[in-house]
């Protein structure tokens, strides 16, 4: 039913770039978007965790989605999350997302309350039943407070031929592997991602088939170029990339949330961006930016200045 090749790869989680008053910046975004297709990446996630959905208004997120899927204009495959605490605001996003010609919608659980299995169920199942477009669903316990099982996904896979993947953004490589072993063995084109930066390598050994990680936005070189010699069976390449990978998360420590980090790091990298963030998150300390500075220096993501 779906090109499922195309989905699959290096997909970063895309900071929204935003001015000084907390709009759209319509330049810096498509600064990022061109710097970030340029790069190779596979595919872009808008409206994710690190893109700020959940600082912003449901007619925010429909303008800044309608603006990057016109923008990308099908040169990759456009994600956008539509995620909410909110059955009702989760299914018109989505069907927003769909209308304006999103390749797929990227939903995290239900946050706040816990849900029963039964109600997590009726709650994707409403979704993936009222929209066409492929739908990867999102776990990240840490934040909702609620684990998306792999006998639940398996589940809701078996339901619903839209359902092609999850974003598995979770401590426990344990947790990937049971959901590679639950659900792929019986759905071999089911995706699984990595949610964070050193979880990659692991994944694609694993047999899962990519990753959506924040250091992409600053750093694609690293990923991409883990995912293409993984691929190429050049397992001597994929390892250093690993090893350099496995470190980055280290600047996410700096604040919480750590948006602001991926957003200062983009720019040091020479990308043209604000790094304005949506409160509660600030932006980062001048002490943070110099040690965040130091980080990528010691990683060689950037080169040390000279001065």
């Amino acid at each position: 039913m779906y090109d499922i090749e195309k989905f699959k790869g290096i997909v970063p989680p895309v900071s929204t770039i935003l001015k000084e008053d907390g709009t759209l910046d319509k330049d810096g975004m498509a600064n990022l978007i061109d710097y970030l297709i340029d790069a190779g990446v596979n595919g872009l996630f808008f409206l994710g965790t690190g893109g700020e959905f959940s600082q912003m208004s449901v007619d925010e997120r429909m303008a800044i989605a309608e603006y990057v899927t016109q923008y990308v204009a099908k040169r990759v495959p456009v994600f956008i999350g539509t995620g909410s605490a909110n059955t009702r605001e989760a299914l018109s996003l989505s069907e927003h997302a769909q209308s304006i010609g999103a390749d797929a919608v990227v939903i995290i659980n239900p946050y706040y309350w816990p849900l029963t299995e039964e109600n997590l169920l009726k709650h994707y199942g409403m979704i993936a039943d009222a929209i066409n477009i492929p739908m990867i669903l999102y776990n990240f316990p840490k934040l909702t407070g609620q684990d998306l099982s792999p006998q639940m996904v398996l589940k809701l896979v078996e339901q619903h031929e839209n359902i092609i993947g999850i974003k598995e953004t979770v401590d426990s490589i344990g947790h990937i592997r049971d959901m590679i072993y639950t659900v792929k063995s019986k759905y071999p084109n089911f995706l699984v991602y990595a949610g964070y930066d050193d979880h990659l390598w692991p994944t694609l050994s694993l047999g899962g088939d990519g990753a959506i990680n924040a250091s992409v936005n600053f750093a694609p070189e690293i990923s991409i170029s883990l995912y293409q010699s993984f691929k190429e069976k050049n397992l001597k390449e994929s390892l250093n990339m690993h090893k350099r990978l496995a470190f980055i998360p280290r600047i996410y420590n700096l604040d919480s949330p750590f948006i602001n980090v991926i957003k200062e790091a983009t720019k040091l990298r020479g990308i043209d961006v604000s790094t304005y963030v949506l409160p509660p998150a600030q932006q980062l300390s001048a002490e943070n930016k110099e040690k965040l500075k130091e980080i990528l220096e010691e990683l060689h993501i950037l080169q040390k200045s000279s001065i």
